[in-house]
């Protein structure tokens, strides 16, 4: 299938990301799986990007490479700025730690943390004092709705509940770039909804990418665009119905 551009693609000057021509290879020799075959992909700021395709495809390993998690055999990787290829593992370290929020399809929070502590993890990586770190954590924590769960365990939350605190603690740091690996699939319906109603409206800002991987065709409606992936190559990227609703 040949590429589709669509009429909106973003201008290089408001790119957030741009990936050329990059190659991932994992194992040496007769043993080597090309999960990566000459990828392409722009992504502007303030726009929600899905990466949807089946599984295997190379969605986790693309987008993980844009976070700086994985190296590329080859091509070109630039985000917010940065060349990821160029830089020290120190360096991703640190970008990563200052620029990128992760929210996770298992929610990965701390069983001994209440919510407000889980929440500002980056704040303490980051070196903030304790009692400042939890203290902005609430206030994102509030604004996701849990103003009344700030010292509940995780075991104390419903699925969506935790999905929340994932979220707070994905943004807590002000990142520029939001990664969503599956964000929905471990959630009902309406919760699910709910989850990208809130991504959507806290995260979605002109200085920020979000890019969402899911298999999830329910929130497909939130897209700005969606590029589909097959055999670790895009075979289409098309404009989404969030774009075409802001339009108007």
């Amino acid at each position: 299938m040949a590429t589709t551009v669509p009429a909106h693609a973003p201008a290089t000057a408001d790119l957030a990301i741009r990936v050329r021509g990059v190659t991932k290879e994992f194992g040496s020799g007769g043993a080597v799986a090309r999960a990566l075959r000459g990828v392409d992909l722009d992504v502007a700021y303030g726009e929600m990007l899905m990466l949807v395709g089946p599984s295997g495809c190379g969605k986790t390993t693309l987008v993980s490479i844009i976070a700086g998690t994985l190296a590329p055999t080859a091509g070109d990787v630039v985000v917010l700025g940065h060349d990821l290829v160029a830089m020290t593992n120190g360096a991703k370290v640190r970008f990563r730690r200052e620029h990128v929020g992760f929210v996770f399809q298992a929610y990965n929070l701390l069983p001994a943390l209440t919510a407000a502590e889980n929440a500002a993890v980056p704040l303490l990586i980051a070196g903030w004092r304790r009692r400042d770190a939890v203290e902005k954590a609430a206030d994102v924590l509030d604004a996701l709705g849990l103003g009344d769960r700030l010292a509940n365990l995780p075991t104390e939350l419903s699925g969506g509940q935790q999905q929340r605190v994932a979220i707070a603690r994905a943004l807590v740091h002000e990142p520029r770039l939001l990664v969503c690996d599956e964000p929905t699939s471990a959630l009902d319906a309406e919760n699910g909804r709910i989850t990208m109603e809130l991504i959507e409206r806290l995260a979605v800002q002109p200085g920020r990418a979000v890019i969402v991987v899911t298999h999830d065709s329910r929130v497909y409606s939130f897209a700005d665009r969606i590029a589909s992936m097959e055999d670790g190559r895009i075979e289409a990227v098309e404009a989404g119905p969030r774009r075409g609703a802001a339009r108007g």
